[in-house]
């Protein structure tokens, strides 16, 4: 059954994403409800500081700003990242709520364009003004509205606002919230636009999508010579569900590289959380159970995170770095089949006999598990870890294409396919 509620898109400024969702939200539903929020007073809300901005690594703080403008690229919309970002966006939110909603789109769609394609200042009175007459909007409501961004009421309203966010579940932006007959479903990021879709077609976020699962399919053919490196380590959910759609990348013409690599090491020599998912707000944390359990549906995968959370995967990496050696085919069975133990069985990978149970039911010789201790094998996993900090890899999986153009996430496999059909992304 059609979704026949209300479809609502939660928003700051300050995101480049909130940003490029905007620019897309009206083709979502006919009456999007624009929700304004401090997202600082978010993060501030449920613990995460200055947000999480303030405590990435280089590596992933250079990814993400390459992230930024490639969406903007393939959503086809100006962009540019002021270099004084992130600016205070409070004045600008303060005046939004201060107009009249009729004048909300087209102030909204002025104030973005400001930040995010003039990088102006919109933390300053006369910036705003100017980008909400270049809009269209009355001078006299512009007037009224600047001269109300002090009131109490106005304050209050905005603060109310992002106490809601935070009791919906928000962590960040943009945040799809689709509420119907007192159910409330929360959605994060630009890049899952295609889940709000198929929301207001009658999923539900659980069981497949109407219409069925819809595993990863690619539309193109590689470009002749395109290489492809994948790295990863079963310990991550993400990499498993990445792993379980490697073979539609392969069917694009390409023979991709698997690098099986330490993540905790890697962690450890970048300076990074051992453990990112537990370092997260308690809200985020919730959210990103949620979102592993949706990508397995989405794609028709098993998925059960596991009861014994983190697993030491050392052993189950060096199996890998022996089943790669056997060509991409093999590597990519016995990495799939070792990651869905974990991430849809309940079995430890730490335990000697599992291990010996799954590569025998890959039709690979269970002593491959005795080899896990021969120096050399031991060498060239730590000789890939030492590769992907090279490479600019901060997390799992990760693809590199043609060497030098990074993908970080499963959620990213359509860029990874657009570089391998031809795309040359920042």
């Amino acid at each position: 059954m059609r979704w026949s509620g209300v479809l609502e898109l939660w928003f700051d400024f300050s995101c480049p994403y909130a940003y490029l969702a905007s620019r897309r939200a009206r083709h979502l539903a006919p009456g999007v409800t624009w929700q304004p929020m401090l997202l600082g007073g978010v993060f501030r809300g449920i613990g995460a500081g200055d947000g999480p901005m303030a405590t990435l690594s280089p590596q992933k703080a250079a990814h993400n700003v390459r992230d930024m403008h490639r969406w903007a690229e393939i959503f086809g919309e100006p962009f540019r990242l002021p270099s004084t970002h992130p600016m205070r966006t409070v004045l600008a939110l303060r005046t939004l709520l201060a107009l009249p909603q009729a004048h909300w789109p087209a102030a909204i769609d002025a104030i973005f364009a400001a930040y995010w394609q003039r990088g102006e200042d919109v933390a300053r009175p006369e910036v705003v003004a100017q980008a909400l007459r270049g809009a269209g909007i009355p001078d006299d409501a512009i007037a009224a509205a600047a001269r109300r961004t002090e009131d109490a009421d106005i304050k209050d309203e905005l603060r109310r606002r992002t106490d809601e966010a935070i009791s919906l579940g928000i962590f960040g932006a943009p945040a799809w919230v689709l509420r119907d007959h007192g159910q409330a479903l929360l959605i994060w990021g630009q890049d899952r636009m295609p889940w709000v879709e198929a929301v207001l077609a009658g999923w539900r976020l659980s069981g497949p999508p109407p219409g069925g699962p819809r595993p990863f399919s690619p539309r193109d053919r590689a470009v002749a010579g395109k290489a492809l490196d994948v790295y990863f380590d079963v310990a991550s959910p993400f990499a498993y569900l990445g792993l379980t759609q490697l073979p539609a990348l392969a069917a694009m013409g390409v023979r991709p590289r698997l690098v099986p690599i330490l993540l905790g090491a890697l962690f450890r020599d970048i300076g990074q959380a051992n453990v990112p998912l537990l370092a997260m707000s308690v809200a985020k944390q919730r959210y990103i159970g949620l979102d592993l359990a949706r990508w397995a549906s989405w794609w028709g995968e098993p998925f059960d995170f596991p009861r014994k959370f983190p697993q030491r995967t050392i052993a189950a990496q060096r199996l890998c770095v022996l089943a790669a050696a056997e060509g991409w085919e093999v590597g990519v069975r016995l990495a799939t089949a070792l990651g869905r133990a974990m991430w849809a069985e309940q079995r430890d990978l730490e335990n000697e006999q599992v291990l010996r149970a799954i590569v025998g039911a890959a039709g690979l010789p269970e002593d491959w598990v005795a080899r896990t201790q021969e120096p050399a094998i031991k060498a060239q996993l730590a000789d890939h870890t030492a590769a992907a900090r090279a490479a600019g890899v901060f997390g799992v999986p990760t693809y590199i294409v043609d060497g030098k153009h990074l993908f970080w996430g499963q959620d990213r496999l359509d860029l990874v396919a657009r570089a391998l059909a031809g795309w040359t992304p920042l």
